[in-house]
């Protein structure tokens, strides 16, 4: 089938294009400290994925690290929308009628939308709460849309896995499963602490938390397209 070999060929580079971006920001600014014309923005020795030293929009908006950023982003979300396109042709083929083929593609596209305003809004300073506020819903929107899309797109194979028996490697299609209900869990776990008011909770500093937990979470977000890439047999065209 010609959308299957179309969503596995494009979920490996959803997986590659923000991995490179946002770690090439993170290179930039940490070891190429002379390309920033302010020096006020260079980061020293940090690993954020496991100290918390930096957030990534903190990593990603300087000049020049947004020239990376902005359209690997740009290109993430069209191919977002590429793939909520094929996959909803795959529902499509195996049954047609599905009862969360509309909420798959409509959250899925969402996610890709919301990640374009994130991006086109990155490094615009305004001193206003409002606009800080719609920073940060953008950016929580993005990530529930996406886990609602991937949350219905799993449960939705699951229900016809029968019918994908020749098409795909059941035991990734496991791991999906896993992966989805950790990120569920750890945002369910993680909302209610962030959330709380100043950077102090019982002695830890929710400042390098969050920070770690942004770059953990998106990299486990992605990480469900480099396993889309390796549950479609090669066989499936």
């Amino acid at each position: 089938m010609e959308q299957i070999s179309k969503a596995k060929s494009i979920s490996i580079w959803i997986f590659i294009v923000p991995f490179i971006a946002i770690n090439a920001c993170l290179l930039l600014i940490t070891q190429f400290h002379s390309l920033f014309p302010n020096q006020e923005d260079i980061i020293h020795n940090t690993f954020p994925y496991l100290d918390g030293g930096a957030s990534i929009s903190r990593t990603a908006r300087p000049y020049p690290s947004w020239l990376i950023f902005k359209p690997g982003m740009f290109l993430t979300s069209y191919l977002l929308i590429k793939y909520w396109i094929y996959n909803r042709s795959i529902i499509k083929f195996f049954n047609k009628d599905h009862k969360y083929i509309n909420k798959i593609f409509y959250f899925g596209v969402a996610s890709a939308i919301a990640l374009t305003i994130h991006s086109i809004f990155l490094g615009i300073k305004f001193d206003n709460d409002f606009y800080k506020l719609f920073r940060r819903v953008i950016l929580l929107s993005f990530i529930i849309f996406e886990l609602v899309a991937q949350a219905y797109l799993v449960a939705t194979f699951y229900s016809f896995k029968e019918k994908l028996q020749n098409f795909i490697n059941p035991k990734i299609l496991q791991l999906k499963l896993i992966l989805v209900s950790v990120l569920i869990i750890v945002a369910l776990i993680s909302v209610p602490i962030i959330s709380l008011p100043g950077n102090d909770f019982l002695g830890f500093n929710l400042k390098f938390f969050k920070h770690a937990l942004e770059w953990d979470y998106f990299l486990g977000i992605i990480t469900f397209y480099l396993l889309t890439f390796l549950m479609w047999k090669k066989t499936s065209s």
